[in-house]
């Protein structure tokens, strides 16, 4: 609950021939992670699942373009199912040849059909194109073919122009013997021929090019009379439908001929990627014997020796031991929480995973973050607000429903508190106190809020070294013991000054020892010349010291939250009162949304600020590696 799972190293050593089915083995149970071995490298050189890894990837990389040439089909978007009592046989390399062979016949099928169908579309594009530049002829009386001949005396030229150029254009044409003749305009554009002596060419270039003219080819297809040229173009494309038609059935047929072969490929490929994944990163091996190291929880031992028994018989050998300490760095954290500590665990794993053997501040983490957003947000309105929008959370953001449950929760227990409802303090009598009317206490409160959290940071910070095996930095440290007696003895030492005017002998021996304890373990831990040694362990120590003691009036944020909650609401209600009735009661509900997302957004933000940076920065790495166990994926396309 407070730690990862206790984890046992395994060797698991299987025949050649079995390490397939071993592998396929391990991931059905979901509990295994694979871990690469370098100190076997020499004494097993070996690696026997290159060729299925290969010939695994060669087909894994036809199926999935199968798979999306085919479509959205039932095939394509439909899981793959296992019997989960009848344990399946991973598939050999022979297997994985006969398929990988089938699927690059049928893949040149199917590239043969996507060929067709690209070609196909293409002319038909080209046809609808040429059909839309016909509509511009559709009043020429004329066959085409005629315009785009050459001819002995006569040019004939086709193009488009602004049709405010037309009549500059049509005079400057006239002057070299060329009638203009309009056939269409659309958009702000005509559509013309012109018609002139062929020797005169050059001279009404320049025209042409002032005008705007921009000259137009004629196609093959177009070279006809309009209609008829429609009437072909209609028809070749109707001949190019029937052909996309007699395509998509021939596809349709293929999918119904190969669909049940197609799935049980998929069905035994995802049966094979588990020994592709142990041959990258684990699996080695010296004649016909293989090695598969990784790491499992102690608690999952039994069952896994239970499926090997079952399944391998005697023909394997299972060696476990626990981590060595130089390997803690290495080992994998798994922990296991409930739904509802989900969202918790996610701001968590934002800061870092816990090291194996490191404290698992998750439920620590989510009671203070859920107390701390109450203290700074207490009202009963607000909060019911809060914890009621939850349901309204949508897709991914459904999973912090129990984050803003229990914040909306705490927030309303300290609403009731401090007597706030929707920020009107007349009507519930404070349980507590009110923070705008006695500031000083809450200060006071949110103080000794901090001491109680840093000194359970402390005793985290103390476990976890201890738990590293650096007993002496858990004692002597200002992050261990003495650090611990150093504080305590000064907030006790300070309390006393406060109240009876005296700092205490009990306090001043306690912070006395701690600091000496920390003083001496500098000196130690530190090597140079004298002088450079004191200058060091004073300024270590002072740092330690000064870091206590912001590190405390940093919690004092949460009484000056709090009393910011119940300012923002005083200025809300003396916006309100300045309107009228109707003004009033509008101007208080606008100002509770602002409050409750600017400021409730706020909050959470300072919130994690403190966790972060007061809490987790004094106790937790977050340097973990996370339990990634080796499973039987079932996902519609496998990568590699």
């Amino acid at each position: 609950m407070f730690k990862p799972l206790s984890m046992q190293h395994v060797s698991l050593w299987v025949l050649n021939s079995d390490a397939p089915q071993a592998s396929l083995l391990l991931a059905t149970y979901g509990i295994f992670t694979p871990e690469k071995s370098q100190a076997w490298e020499r004494d097993l050189p070996e690696t026997p699942g290159d060729r299925y890894a290969e010939v695994f990837s060669e087909a894994n990389a036809r199926l999935n373009k199968i798979l999306d040439h085919f479509g959205p089909t039932p095939l394509a978007g439909r899981e793959i199912e296992f019997e989960e009592a009848a344990a399946p046989d991973a598939p050999t390399l022979e297997q994985l040849h006969d398929w990988n062979d089938w699927l690059g016949e049928l893949w040149n099928v199917a590239s043969r059909c996507e060929e067709d169908k690209r070609r196909i579309n293409e002319t038909l594009e080209h046809n609808a194109s040429l059909l839309n530049s016909l509509e511009h002829f559709r009043k020429l009386d004329i066959d085409l073919a005629w315009l785009a001949r050459p001819k002995r005396f006569l040019q004939t030229r086709i193009g488009t122009m602004p049709e405010t150029n037309l009549a500059r254009l049509s005079e400057a044409l006239e002057l070299s013997g060329f009638m203009l003749e309009v056939f269409d305009s659309q958009e702000g554009r005509a559509y013309a021929v012109a018609v002139g002596p062929i020797g005169k060419a050059g001279e009404i270039r320049g025209a042409l090019d002032a005008a705007g003219w921009q000259e137009m080819t004629l196609e093959p297809e177009l070279l006809a009379h309009p209609e008829k040229a429609r009437e072909a173009l209609e028809q070749a494309s109707e001949k190019l439908h029937q052909e996309a038609e007699g395509s998509e059935s021939r596809h349709r047929a293929t999918l119904g001929d190969v669909d049940a072969r197609l799935r049980d490929i998929r069905k035994g490929m995802a049966l094979a990627e588990p020994y592709v994944r142990i041959s990258s990163e684990t699996l080695r091996a010296r004649g016909g014997l293989a090695l598969i190291t990784g790491w499992i929880p102690q608690r999952d031992v039994e069952r896994m020796r239970k499926a090997l028994d079952a399944r391998l018989a005697e023909r394997y050998v299972l060696q476990l031991r626990p981590p060595f300490k130089s390997e803690l760095d290495i080992v994998p954290s798994a922990v296991r929480y409930p739904d509802w500590l989900g969202p918790f665990s996610d701001l968590v794993r934002n800061y870092g995973i816990p090291r194996y053997g490191e404290f698992d501040p998750t439920w620590l983490f989510a009671i203070s973050f859920v107390l701390m957003f109450g203290m700074m947000f207490g009202d009963i309105g607000q909060g019911l607000v809060i914890a009621a929008g939850s349901f309204a959370l949508r897709g991914k953001a459904r999973r912090f429903r129990p984050l803003f449950i229990g914040a909306g929760l705490s927030a309303t227990a300290f609403g009731f508190a401090y007597g706030s409802l929707f920020g009107f303090e007349t009507i519930v009598e404070p349980l507590w106190v009110s923070p705008l009317h006695d500031p000083v206490r809450m200060l006071l409160a949110a103080v000794w809020w901090g001491v109680g959290f840093i000194t359970v940071t402390q005793l985290l910070t103390i476990y976890n070294r201890m738990a590293s095996g650096m007993v002496s930095r858990a004692l002597f440290d200002a992050g261990g013991v003495a650090g611990l007696f150093l504080y305590l003895g000064a907030a006790a030492g300070v309390y006393g000054l406060a109240t009876a005017g005296q700092f205490g002998v009990i306090a001043a021996i306690v912070s006395g020892a701690g600091l000496a304890a920390i003083l001496v373990w500098n000196w130690i831990e530190n090597h140079g010349g004298v002088a450079e040694r004191l200058l060091t362990v004073i300024i270590e120590t002072f740092e330690s010291v000064i870091g206590f003691f912001s590190n405390t009036l940093s919690f004092m944020r949460v009484a000056a939250f709090s009393i910011n909650h119940v300012a923002l609401a005083l200025a809300v209600f003396t916006i309100a009162d300045s309107l009228g009735a109707t003004g009033r009661w509008i101007a208080l509900v606008i100002g509770n949304i602002i409050i409750l997302g600017l400021e409730g957004a706020i909050v959470a933000i300072q919130v994690l600020r403190l966790e972060y940076y007061e809490g987790f920065s004094r106790f937790y790495s977050g340097s973990g590696r996370a339990f990634q166990p080796l499973v039987l994926r079932k996902q519609q396309h496998l990568k590699t």
